[in-house]
């Protein structure tokens, strides 16, 4: 009898020993691709006879998906899946599915942490600590509890912030079309239009997915429209917001500040040295994910996916 396989092909973890676990007691063979992460034909080459595949950043689209014979699902590392072409998946009778809400408190967390950190201006203080003890890093720093804090999508990961941030402010706005107005008001938020969260908010934090409805949500328009100089606040993905728009609200002084855990590209390139730069930005490498818990739910979730997946069943995070 051949043996069915499943396939890494995005790595990066220090084990996929759950994994393993969880495959072979469903009766897959478990296959790690150790080459380059950018090298598609190699993976191609490698995970061919796969009936699954475990995946992060490589590009799924028809061209990928003919390429497996075998293949029945994908399932992603992570709550976002830009880079897969959902239609094309469905096209090609493959089953795709993301791991949501995983880090719902790791995100969180690290939101916060760049919201303080940008505040407080963290970076600035410590540098002058020998030169200009006592002294704050700035002097316009201001005080949350009288602040507008808004938040631009309340799925798992916002719903989360918006509860641990309720002591911090006065008012919460939000924005969400895909939300219920129940869970608005379960969280402490009221529901407003995106035009009048950012043009009314002290502190903007961005929770949604990337798709074509949010990229840029955050553009020139949007900084034009920021009445009270925000912070701004990204741990969604990199595409939401422009960073060229970001770039240039940087140079007319319209932010605050802005703290960055993602980007168009990953690692950024050199062009976005004048915002990872710019003293008024904290900027953090797509770690805002990481917890010792939030690994392992991450990991143990995406196998247990695939195998319902494979088994034709339905699993809670289905995409397609």
């Amino acid at each position: 009898m051949t043996q069915k396989v499943v396939s890494v092909i995005d790595t990066g973890y220090a084990s996929f020993e759950e994994e393993r676990k969880i495959l072979e007691d469903a009766g897959y063979d478990l296959k790690i691709f150790e080459g380059h992460r950018n090298d598609l034909q190699a993976k191609i080459a490698f995970a061919k006879d796969s009936e699954g595949l475990l995946i992060r950043w490589s590009e799924i689209d028809t061209a990928f998906l003919t390429q497996f014979p075998k293949l029945k699902a994908i399932c992603r590392y992570g709550v976002g899946y830009d880079n897969i072409n959902l239609e094309d998946a469905r096209q090609c009778g493959v089953k795709v599915a993301n791991v949501s809400g995983y880090a719902s408190h790791s995100v969180s967390d690290h939101t916060l942490m760049l919201l303080f950190a940008v505040l407080r201006d963290l970076a600035g203080s410590i540098r002058q600590l020998r030169g200009e003890y006592t002294q704050p890093g700035r002097k316009d720093s201001f005080e949350l509890h009288e602040k507008t804090l808004g938040i631009i999508g309340l799925g798992r990961i916002g719903s989360t912030f918006c509860i641990k941030a309720q002591p911090l402010f006065k008012e919460i706005l939000a924005y969400d079309p895909y939300i219920s107005a129940d869970r608005f008001a379960e969280v402490g938020a009221r529901q407003v239009e995106k035009e009048e969260l950012i043009k009314n908010s002290d502190v903007i934090t961005l929770h949604c997915n990337l798709t074509d409805e949010s990229r840029h949500i955050i553009d020139d328009n949007a900084f034009a429209l920021m009445d009270k100089k925000p912070i701004l606040i990204n741990t969604a993905r990199g595409g939401v917001v422009d960073e060229e728009a970001l770039k240039k609200a940087l140079r007319e002084d319209r932010l605050f500040g802005a703290g960055i855990d993602v980007f168009r590209d990953e690692p950024p390139l050199a062009d976005m040295d004048e915002v990872i730069d710019h003293p008024k930005v904290v900027a953090t490498g797509h770690n805002a994910w990481y917890s010792k818990e939030a690994q392992v739910e991450l990991q143990l979730r995406a196998a247990k996916n695939l195998v319902k997946m494979l088994q034709g069943q339905e699993c809670e995070d289905q995409l397609v």
